[in-house]
């Protein structure tokens, strides 16, 4: 069964564990000083705040329970005219993930993902520089023009799959 995804950007950890441990009655699955993690099951959500990019929404994605699901949305989107990134084995998010990515109209990045592991690190191979922070996870990021294999935030309209990621 699928479980929606939310990723949101937060000032300080301890205050959102506070706050959305509050809000869901339960304590995240996953808490690490720069991330927490919430696998609700009423409504069937993972929701995930983090400190390693902008307040405030950063992403929304589709988890999905194996790889041939994966495929099939991947291919749903494909099919709807969406230029779509394939990440295999990604670290991010203290997970190891297989992930297809697109931007909505709004330029909204939505990720659809299969996870098939924990990660003792946040993510791999972060990339920053001064005109393009890490993001809080790894969103394709409409404002670089290359994406290199193994980045954090491959470009939608990169026309080369990236080798390996973050987030999950």
């Amino acid at each position: 069964m699928k479980r929606m995804h939310v990723h949101l950007g937060v000032k300080d950890i301890a205050e959102s564990v506070g706050f959305y441990s509050a809000l869901f009655g339960m304590r995240p699955a996953v808490l690490e000083g720069d991330y927490a993690k919430w696998m609700l099951d009423d409504p069937r959500v993972n929701f995930a705040i983090s400190t390693r990019g902008a307040v405030g929404l950063d992403h929304l994605g589709m988890q999905v329970d194996d790889t041939f699901e994966l495929t099939a949305a991947a291919e749903k989107l494909a099919a709807a005219g969406n230029a779509v990134i394939h990440q295999d084995d990604t670290v991010c998010c203290y997970a190891r993930s297989d992930k297809a990515w697109v931007s909505d109209p709004q330029g909204i990045a939505w990720e659809t993902f299969f996870s098939h592991g924990a990660a003792t690190v946040y993510g791999e191979d972060k990339r920053e520089t001064p005109s393009s922070p890490a993001s809080a996870c790894c969103a394709p990021r409409p404002d670089l023009t290359a994406a290199p294999a193994k980045s954090c935030g491959p470009n939608p309209a990169a026309s080369e799959k990236p080798a390996a990621s973050c987030c999950g």
